[in-house]
């Protein structure tokens, strides 16, 4: 055989094989950025998913100190002060009140009230600089008392209130930028939220047709693994903000009702003060009627009960929803009249 047929040959021979192996090179990159850009895909989603969840999760929180405030400034110090102006208050020892007496008014409980009130009042009414979203935040969940009592306590002006939310790692990543004034926001609390820290965006490699391929397909199968822990990472981020959102929903809707409530009978109880006023705006609790007294022991049995909602945090330090708050929340109030 002449040698030049033999050559060409074994030149054919080589150039299929290497353009074989450039093919298995390209087929292989192709699977490596198919992996990498699904890994992508479900990691950009689970982050948006947890995003969405966590942004519907504040807003809740921020209802809740809402109706938080609402009820302390429209219900709770109206209710002190007509409660205030009736004297000689015997609700214990009352005839007839025997099921009521559990509820007896002691002047540390009013004195906390008219407190926290006044405080509500402040915020609401804007002396304070107003109510900025972290503020709001932090008094959706944790008890008013505790919340108005660092303020109080630490002589910390109630318009920067956002710095209370922030101390709490799971309000820093709810809070998000709107923390900005006084804590760490979502840059300094990343995306910390039960522990768990949400990873960066995963790296598209640039493939290239060369002995890599199989390099670039582990380096795929690995960002793959990865995402996989993110995704998990963001379910959970996801369930959390959803069982807060849930639980801030409920507790809520109950204060809003027993705010209208509380409201109603506050009125109640000023016709009766306007009925038997001794001619200095006040009224003596002895000439009401048992009927009066009556409606007056409910209508504080009611004011202590929106305190008690008002005291109950909804999460501990940790981040983590509180038991009681689940009692409140699976509490039925339309039986208090």
């Amino acid at each position: 055989m002449p040698i030049p047929l033999i050559v060409g040959g074994l030149a054919a021979a080589a150039g299929l094989f290497g353009a074989k192996k450039a093919y298995d090179a390209h087929e292989t990159n192709k699977r490596a950025e198919s992996i990498n850009n699904r890994a992508q895909y479900e990691c950009d989603k689970a982050k948006q998913d947890a995003e969405n969840r966590r942004a519907e999760c504040q807003k809740s929180l921020e209802r809740l100190g809402t109706a938080k405030l609402n009820v302390l400034n429209q219900g709770i110090l109206p209710f002190v002060k007509s409660f205030k102006k009736i004297k000689n208050i015997e609700l214990r020892n009352s005839a007839g009140l025997d099921e009521l007496s559990k509820f007896n008014m002691t002047k540390e409980e009013l004195a906390d009230m008219q407190k926290m009130g006044s405080l509500a009042e402040s915020l609401v009414n804007g002396s304070a600089g107003g109510v900025a979203a972290g503020a709001l935040a932090a008094i959706g969940a944790y008890g008013a008392a505790t919340t108005f009592g660092v303020v109080a306590g630490t002589g910390t002006a109630i318009g920067t209130l956002s710095g209370v939310a922030a101390t709490n790692a799971t309000l820093a990543f709810l809070g998000g930028g709107s923390l900005a004034a006084g804590g760490f926001g979502m840059a300094g609390g990343m995306a910390v939220l039960g522990g768990l820290v949400a990873g960066p965006a995963l790296a598209i490699m640039g493939f290239v047709m060369s002995s890599k391929a199989e390099e670039n397909l582990e380096k795929a199968r690995a960002n793959r693994a990865e995402a996989e822990k993110i995704v998990e990472q963001c379910r959970t981020i996801s369930s959390t903000c959803l069982c807060i959102k849930m639980r801030c929903d409920a507790i809520s809707a109950i204060l809003n009702k027993l705010s209208s409530r509380l409201v109603t009978a506050v009125y109640t109880i000023d016709g009766f003060i306007a009925r038997h006023d001794d001619g200095t705006g006040s009224a003596d609790y002895r000439t009401f009627s048992e009927d009066e007294k009556k409606k007056l022991a409910a209508t504080a049995a009611l004011a202590k009960s929106v305190k008690s909602i008002l005291d109950t945090p909804i999460l501990t330090e940790e981040g983590k929803l509180t038991s009681k708050s689940e009692i409140i929340a699976e509490t039925d109030y339309d039986d208090m009249d």
